[in-house]
């Protein structure tokens, strides 16, 4: 991440209430040193940290930061310590005791940190833990780094820990998919604090999600974290557009589908009490419910979806509509809220005028040429001409629509598709988009023998569509 972007995140985090904030690496650059010291003095609340080898060196450009602590990292397995550091189980405990009581005697706040503590010795990790306390450390953490712990075994071993006195950090890996579930039970056996990562990024499989564990004890435990809860899907979004790292879509409390609903059955419920197949409530972490069709869509599903846009049909149009939308799936189309719409004004023989129309468009584009596009548009009675650029006419073009919206409506391009329906160079061509303006998602679609026009309409389709929403 760029310096900007890692500044944006830690402030993001200070106000969703967390209360460490692991800024980075400072041995790694210069680069990542500069974004440390901006976000040490930005003043935050949150205590800023940084991670640390148990290298004086290290411990050195930390201070340089004018971090408030430091995670000093330390191998403590035997596989570690033989094939990695080429070391002793000795050599390894001196050292521990040698850079924690340097951090101390300059100031930093000492969380002393097994790595791969799941695979060591837990007699030596002990022993390595109490000499750690006496040259000063203030917190221990144990690291299940390669993610082999089960819940049983770690209630455990933290139980065991915390008798050492200290307050201990449980820092999980998801290689096996259990960090989450670790992460809970080290908390249930006595770490006073959970390592997390927003999405749950991290080395290989990632580390504890953040909003797993946040939601896991507000809602399952009763345990009240302080955490700005409804602020979590916000930071989910940042952080995958600022690392380029995509959430997966059936992603717990954060993927696109945790809210989304399609089967018959399961809306039917939703539509009676929300808690039917919603164990916590979507606007409880900053999101909204979505209500998908196909054909397994059945009359609620379809009533429900009819309502987020405002629209009023009676029972003999509403079961119309529901068997056009069962149509449509069992052919294996997508059934886009385009669809939905069109199908509804068809059956109601009403066409709404739309906010944002195109009157004219002009591509330019060729050898040697960067393609360039400018649009005409008209939003509610008032035109505007506006000039983009892009990889391709069809980016170029959308790149004008986007600035000649700045400002009134903000949308993102989350999917783009093209089918060809008809053979030959003059081939009709399908084109569906989906579109997304905070929260709120559509699917549109664009048909045409031209593909740029094709292209714009079906964006343009899904703009007005999702203004229309949000002014609902």
């Amino acid at each position: 991440m760029t310096r900007e972007g890692k500044l944006a995140i830690a402030q993001k985090l200070d106000l969703l209430g967390v209360h460490v904030i692991e800024a980075g690496s400072a041995m790694t650059s210069e680069g990542e040193r500069q974004s440390m010291r901006a976000i040490a003095s930005e003043g935050l609340s949150a205590e800023i940290c940084g991670y640390s080898r148990v290298v004086k060196g290290d411990v050195d450009h930390a201070l340089d930061c004018d971090l408030d602590s430091i995670h000093l990292v330390v191998s403590v397995s035997d596989l570690h310590i033989e094939r990695k550091l080429r070391s002793t189980r000795k050599a390894v405990l001196e050292k521990a005791v040698e850079v924690t009581e340097y951090a101390k005697e300059h100031g930093l706040i000492v969380e002393l940190s097994g790595e791969d503590a799941s695979r060591a010795d837990l007699g030596f990790l002990e022993g390595l833990y109490r000499k750690g306390l006496e040259a000063g450390a203030d917190r221990l953490c144990f690291c299940d780094t390669v993610g082999v712990l089960v819940p049983e075994r770690t209630y455990e071993i933290f139980r065991r820990l915390s008798a050492l006195g200290a307050p201990i950090s449980v820092h999980c890996h998801d290689d096996f998919g259990m960090a989450t579930a670790n992460t809970i039970a080290g908390l249930r056996g006595g770490a006073s604090q959970a390592h997390v990562t927003v999405n749950g990024i991290g080395e290989r499989a990632g580390n504890t999600s953040l909003e797993e564990v946040v939601m896991t004890l507000e809602n399952l435990y009763g345990a009240r974290t302080d955490i700005k809860c409804d602020m979590l899907y916000g930071l989910s979004r940042m952080v995958s557009r600022l690392t380029g790292i995509q959430v997966a879509p059936n992603k717990a409390i954060v993927g696109e589908n945790a809210f989304t609903h399609e089967a018959g059955v399961h809306v039917h419920g939703i539509k009676a009490d929300a808690s039917t197949y919603e164990p916590m409530r979507p606007e409880q972490v900053g999101r909204k419910r979505r209500i998908v069709l196909g054909k397994q869509s059945g009359r609620a599903s379809v009533e429900l979806a009819l309502k987020e846009f405002d629209i009023d049909v009676s029972e003999t149009q509403l079961l119309q509509i529901v068997h056009r939308v069962k149509e449509l799936g069992d052919k294996g189309k997508r059934v886009s809220d385009v669809d939905l719409q069109t199908i509804a004004d068809i059956v109601r023989s009403i066409q709404k005028e739309p906010k944002v129309k195109l009157q004219e468009l002009t591509v330019v584009s060729g050898n040697m040429v960067t393609p360039t596009a400018s649009v005409k548009i008209m939003l509610n009675g008032t035109e505007t001409l506006e000039a983009g650029a892009g990889v391709g006419p069809v980016d170029a073009a959308i790149n004008a629509i986007r600035r000649a919206l700045s400002g009134v409506a903000d949308f993102r391009l989350e999917e783009y598709h093209v089918d060809a329906i008809t053979g030959g160079t003059d081939a009709l061509v399908e084109v569906w988009v989906t579109m997304a303006i905070a929260d709120r998602k559509i699917t549109a679609r664009g048909a045409g023998a031209d593909i740029i026009r094709a292209s714009v309409e079906a964006v343009l389709e899904g703009i007005n569509r999702l203004m229309l929403m949000e002014e609902k």
